[in-house]
């Protein structure tokens, strides 16, 4: 069973039963989306932020940075995107390890190609592109979001934009110095990670309310037909069209591969279709939002502006390649 069933029967009771909205209405699909994903990217965030920092207290910030960044300078950023394709998170629940990879001293870079690796590519992702399209399809997918990701990660740590991150992002850098102290009682690291959990929580939770709340609408309100019907495949802009319609969306891989199956099926080429798919996992609109509070928005259109390129690209190459 999904372990999220409990999280959509109580969605479920409060759109209908509560709020006694009509079903099978548009309103009723955008509240009852909105309910889901708002409760589930709390409760998600709360318990990977609460993991991620207790699991710090053991790992002293300056071995991970050492690990991430000997011998090889890429070697960082090729084991972050690996490292995303088996934490199956979304864009929003991506985020917390993100934190939790700056705050412990890994370079910018390297965090952004977790941050591109982890919603774009996981192993529910492969099965489903492998039992859709194929091994052809489902590899070049993966082989291009981890180029994507590190590709992404490599040009962002070349620009230097750690001054575009959020302050209390480094100031918990440093309080995070003195972590990783084997002498540190469990029951101590239990009360910092609790309390760290809750600080987070504190500052992103009105940008996940916004974030989901116009992913929602969006689900509710834009017609299924509308990608397929201006991004047919005899469309010269229709790559860079689907990129474009799909960041206002919000889901994770697994949730949008059968639209991009349904899109394939009216024409839509299935290089337009991935790009599509790529655009709604590593570049959503509610993502951004949270992002909002961490980082300035010039570092948002930065890592938008790079990822979106190369998704651009990509649609375009797998357009020539699968023709």
């Amino acid at each position: 069973m999904d372990i999220f069933y409990p999280i959509k029967i109580l969605a479920d009771f409060i759109t209908y039963s509560l709020l006694k909205i009509k079903a099978e209405t548009l309103l009723a699909e955008a509240v009852d989306y909105f309910i889901f994903d708002t409760i589930k990217i709390l409760i998600l965030l709360a318990v990977i932020i609460f993991i991620v920092s207790l699991v710090r207290t053991y790992l002293p910030p300056e071995k991970i940075r050492q690990f991430l960044i000997k011998k090889n300078p890429y070697l960082g950023y090729i084991l972050a995107a690996l490292f995303g394709i088996i934490t199956p998170f979304c864009s929003c629940s991506a985020i917390p390890l993100f934190l939790g990879f700056v705050q412990a001293g890994v370079p910018l870079g390297v965090t952004f190609s977790f941050l591109v690796a982890s919603p774009m590519i996981n192993e529910v992702a492969l099965v489903l592109l492998f039992g859709l399209f194929g091994l052809k399809i489902a590899a070049l997918y993966i082989f291009s979001g981890l180029i994507i990701a590190i590709v992404s990660g490599i040009i962002i740590g070349r620009l230097k934009v750690e001054n575009l991150v959020a302050d209390f992002v480094w100031q918990n850098q440093i309080k995070n110095i003195n972590l990783g102290n084997e002498k540190m009682l469990f029951k101590d690291r239990i009360t910092y990670a609790k309390s760290y959990t809750w600080d987070i929580i504190k500052k992103v939770w009105p940008y996940i309310i916004i974030g989901v709340g116009v992913g929602a609408w969006i689900h509710g309100y834009v017609p299924a037909d509308f990608l397929a019907k201006y991004a047919g495949a005899d469309k010269w802009y229709a790559v860079p069209l689907a990129v474009l319609i799909g960041i206002p969306l919000y889901s994770n891989a697994a949730g949008v591969i059968p639209l991009v199956s349904a899109l394939t099926e009216k024409g839509v080429a299935i290089g337009t279709s991935l790009a599509f798919m790529m655009a709604i996992t590593a570049l959503s609109l509610p993502e951004f939002m949270i992002l909002k509070k961490v980082m300035k928005t010039k570092l948002i259109f930065i890592f938008a502006g790079i990822v979106g390129l190369g998704i651009i690209f990509t649609g375009y190459l797998f357009n020539f390649i699968l023709k």
